[in-house]
C-alpha cells in the first residue's frame, strides 16, 4: 500500500500480510469511505423542558448554576419566563415529575434552583429600561398570562398598556396566593422589571365597566387574559347563608386588606370544601388566623389535585382532612351558617377527568357543627364583559381560540379564560404564545401552522430536535447515584401562627451541588467523551472560543463509539444514504 512519499514493495508472497491491513497511519488512508452510518451532534429535548408549561430551557440554566454563573442562568430563564421567583415558589413543577433523575436518586429540585437564581440576582440586577415605539397593544388583565404577554411584546418593541380591574396588579398571583407561599414583595419586584421595559399598568379599569370596547379601537391588537374570577357554587341549600365565603373571596380579602380583616375567624370552627390548591391555601390561611380547620373532600387523598407538598405541609400544621365526603346542605340559624350536612361517598368508574367518580352512599348522611364554610371547588370565568361582542365564541365557559390564541378580529385570548389549565406556569406560557402570535400577526405573517396548544413555544430558539431523551437513553456509567437536598422549612410553631414564608431557599453551595446532579439530558456540555474515545481521531473541538465539536468525515468510519459513550445522548447515528441525498447535519 502507498504511504505518502514512500512505496512499499513486497518481494514475495510470504511478505504479504495474511489479512488486509494498512501499513500507514490513518492520516494517509481516508477511512470514511467505509462508513454507512454517520454520527451527528443533535441536541434533543430534555423531559423537564418538554414538560415545562412556560417552556424554559432547563438543562442550559442548570448547567450555568452548576458553574456559579447565576446572572447568565437568570437571563436564560427570563428569555422565556418573566416570573422565575414566582414560579420557583408556586409552580407544581411538572418538570420534576418527568426528570430522569427520578430513577437514579431523585428528581432535581428545579423549582428551588429557579427560585435561588431569581432571589440572588434580582435584588442586585439593574432594571433594563426602554421606551418602545412600535404599535400599541392592549392587554386586559394583569395576571400571569397578561403580564407575560406584555413582557414579551415589550421586548419586541411594542407599546403595551395593561388594564387591571383590581387596585393592584398581579391577578391570581397577587390576591389568590397567601404570603406564606408567595411574599408580595417578591411578586412586585418581578412586576417592576416588566414595567421598566415600558409596559404601562392601569389599575381599577374593568372591561365592560369603566373601560369600554370603544376605548380600545386605537390598539393594533387586544389580548384578553382576565382569568377565572368567580368561585363555583356548591349548589346545595343554604350556601348563601352568612358565614359562607368562597375561597377566592376569602384569599382576596386576606391579600388586599390583611389578616385584620378576617380576625373574626379566630377560635372558630371552619370547614373547607375541596381538595385543590385553593382549598389548601384557604385552610392553611384560616389556621394562621386562629381557626380550627377541617378540609372535606369527596374523593381520597390520592385523587387530590393540590400540589402534594402543600397537602403534606397542611397535615403537618395540624389541619384535619376528611375524605370521601361531600356537602348536601348548609345548615343555618337566623340566616347564619351553623353546620354542614355531609354524605359519605364511594369511588365509582372514572369520569371525564380520569379520576374515579365519587358516588353518594344512601343513608350515610351526618352533620358537623361549624361557624364558617369556605367552598373551594374550582373557579370559572366572568364573561359579562363579552355582552354584545358577537365576534367572539364561547365554549364550555371559555373563549374559543385558535392554537395561535387568535379569538376574533385582532383579538387574542389566553390564560385560564381560554385554556382552563389553572396554573400560574401554564398561564405564563399562554401569554408568551399570544405575544409571539400577535407579533407574527402584526408583521403580516400567516398564523396557520402555529404550534398546537399541547406543544410549547419558545421566545428563543436553539437547534433542538423533537426527540425526548428518556432514562434508558442515558449512559449511566458516567453518573453517580445522588439524592436531592431535603426541603428546608421554618419551625412548625411559627408556621401555624404567622404568614412568614414557609419554604426557605437554597444557599450558594447547596444550589451548585444540586445543579451538578443534573444529567443535562440531550444537551452537549463538551465533556470530551466523544473526542477521547474516537478510534479514528476524527473528532476535534471547534476552537478555543467556539462551543462544540467538528467531525472529519473523511476519516470517521461510523463505528458509533462516540454515540454510545455520550453520557447524555446528544449524538445520533444517521444512515449515510440520507446524507447522500442531500440531508444536512
Amino acid at each position: 500500500m502507498a504511504q505518502k512519499g514512500k512505496v512499499i514493495t513486497f518481494r514475495n508472497v510470504k511478505e504479504v500480510p495474511p489479512v488486509p491491513v494498512s501499513l500507514a497511519d490513518t492520516l494517509y488512508n481516508k477511512t470514511g469511505g467505509w462508513r454507512y452510518l454517520r454520527p451527528v451532534y443533535e441536541d434533543k429535548r430534555a423531559p423537564c423542558t418538554f414538560n415545562c408549561p412556560s417552556g424554559e430551557d432547563i438543562p442550559v440554566y442548570l448547567g450555568l448554576i452548576a458553574q456559579g454563573r447565576f446572572l447568565e442562568a437568570w437571563e436564560v430563564i427570563r428569555f422565556e419566563n418573566p416570573f422565575p421567583a414566582v414560579t420557583g415558589r408556586v409552580c407544581p413543577h411538572p418538570c420534576e415529575s418527568e426528570c430522569n433523575r427520578n430513577y437514579y436518586g431523585g428528581a432535581i429540585s428545579i423549582h428551588r434552583l429557579e427560585r435561588f437564581v431569581a432571589d440572588i440576582v434580582e435584588e442586585k440586577a439593574p432594571k433594563v429600561t426602554s421606551k418602545p415605539e412600535g404599535p400599541k397593544i392592549a392587554v386586559i388583565g394583569s395576571g400571569p398570562a397578561g403580564l407575560s404577554c406584555a413582557y414579551h411584546l415589550a421586548r419586541k418593541g411594542y407599546r403595551v398598556t395593561v388594564f387591571e380591574a383590581l387596585p393592584e396588579p398581579g391577578g391570581l398571583m397577587r390576591y389568590g396566593i397567601p404570603n406564606y407561599r408567595l411574599p408580595k414583595e417578591v411578586l412586585m419586584r418581578e412586576i417592576a422589571f416588566i414595567e421598566a421595559l415600558g409596559v404601562e399598568i392601569r389599575t381599577g379599569m374593568k372591561l365592560g365597566g369603566n373601560l369600554s370596547w370603544g376605548e380600545l379601537r386605537d390598539y393594533a391588537a387586544i389580548f384578553l387574559a382576565v382569568g377565572f374570577s368567580k368561585n363555583r357554587g356548591l349548589e346545595v341549600p343554604g350556601e348563601n347563608s352568612e358565614g359562607v365565603i368562597s375561597a377566592l373571596e376569602f384569599l382576596k380579602t386576606l391579600n388586599l386588606e390583611g389578616p385584620g380583616a378576617l380576625k373574626a375567624l379566630a377560635g372558630k370552627k371552619v370547614a373547607v370544601i375541596g381538595g385543590g390548591n385553593s382549598a389548601m391555601d384557604a385552610a392553611r390561611s384560616a389556621l394562621r388566623l386562629g381557626a380550627d380547620v377541617t378540609i372535606y373532600y369527596r374523593r381520597t387523598r390520592e385523587e387530590m389535585p393540590a400540589i402534594p407538598a402543600e397537602i403534606e405541609e397542611a397535615e403537618e400544621e395540624g389541619i384535619r382532612m376528611e375524605f370521601l365526603t361531600a356537602p348536601v346542605e348548609i345548615i343555618s340559624s337566623n340566616g347564619r351558617a351553623s353546620g354542614v350536612r355531609f354524605i359519605k361517598m364511594r369511588l365509582g368508574e372514572p369520569d371525564s377527568s380520569g379520576r374515579p367518580r365519587p358516588v353518594p352512599i344512601p343513608g350515610s348522611e351526618y352533620t358537623v357543627d361549624v361557624d364558617y364554610v369556605i367552598p373551594a371547588i374550582g373557579q370559572e370565568a366572568d364573561l359579562s364583559f363579552l355582552d354584545g361582542i358577537e365576534e367572539l365564541r364561547v365554549e364550555r365557559g371559555r373563549i374559543k381560540t385558535e392554537p395561535s390564541t387568535l379569538a376574533g378580529p385582532r383579538i387574542f385570548a389566553g390564560g385560564d379564560i381560554a385554556t382552563g389549565f389553572g396554573t400560574v406556569t401554564h398561564a405564563i406560557g399562554s401569554g408568551k404564545r399570544a405575544a409571539l402570535a400577535i407579533d407574527r400577526f402584526l408583521r403580516g405573517e400567516a398564523l396557520e401552522g402555529f404550534p398546537p396548544l399541547e406543544k410549547n413555544v419558545y421566545a428563543v430558539l436553539r437547534p433542538v430536535s423533537e426527540t425526548v431523551v428518556r432514562f434508558e437513553d442515558l449512559n449511566l456509567a458516567y453518573y453517580r447515584w445522588e439524592e436531592p437536598l431535603p426541603p428546608k422549612l421554618i419551625p412548625i410553631e411559627k408556621r401555624r401562627t404567622s404568614f412568614e414564608e414557609v419554604n426557605l431557599g437554597l444557599d450558594v453551595d447547596e444550589a451548585i451541588k444540586e445543579a451538578k446532579r443534573c444529567f443535562a439530558c440531550g444537551t452537549c456540555v463538551m465533556c470530551d467523551n466523544c473526542l477521547t474515545f474516537c478510534p479514528d481521531r476524527a473528532i476535534s473541538r471547534k476552537g478555543d472560543e467556539a462551543f462544540g465539536y467538528e467531525i472529519d468525515y473523511d476519516y470517521c468510519k461510523g463505528c458509533g463509539v462516540c454515540v454510545s459513550e455520550c453520557p447524555r445522548n446528544a449524538l445520533s447515528l444517521k444512515e449515510e444514504f440520507g446524507f447522500m441525498k442531500g440531508e444536512t447535519q
